[in-house]
């Protein structure tokens, strides 16, 4: 197995997310599939934005904070992705070499990167990925 690109380790099995969908829904589908980066997309997988864990999590303080506790559901419904979604992160080709991936995700502490080609999202490459890859590579030796 040839292990050079980030395409030989990305997951290509995604969950996605639309721009319209609220909070609560990006909290359930984080909670359902164990993740905590969902990408979002438009109806043509184009990607639009990043979602993660740690964005949410700061809305919720900021909602709690300024609305109370006995708000944030109703609140999370009212919030949509697109208002909390990160525009300004990095992405990959899927031919770009997994050792410069790797130095970039030590350097910048980056927990997962969209792999995308031709402005469409085609898969994410995240530390699980690299561990996977790790561990792939001491069963061998």
């Amino acid at each position: 197995m040839h292990l050079s690109t980030a395409a030989n380790i990305m997951t290509t099995d995604l969950v996605t997310i639309a721009p319209d969908a609220t909070l609560h829904q990006a909290h359930e589908v984080m909670r359902e599939h164990n993740i905590r980066h969902i990408p979002v997309v438009d109806e043509d997988q184009q990607l639009l934005g990043m979602l993660t864990q740690k964005v949410m999590i700061a809305q919720v303080m900021k909602i709690i904070s300024v609305f109370g506790a006995s708000a944030l559901e109703r609140k999370e419904k009212q919030t949509l992705v697109s208002e909390i979604m990160s525009t300004d992160f990095d992405s990959v080709a899927p031919q770009e070499p997994l050792i410069d991936i790797a130095k970039f995700f030590l350097t910048n502490r980056h927990g997962c990167m969209p792999v995308v080609s031709d402005d469409k999202l085609v898969g994410l490459l995240t530390s699980s990925d690299f561990v996977r890859l790790c561990v792939s590579l001491m069963e061998k030796s």
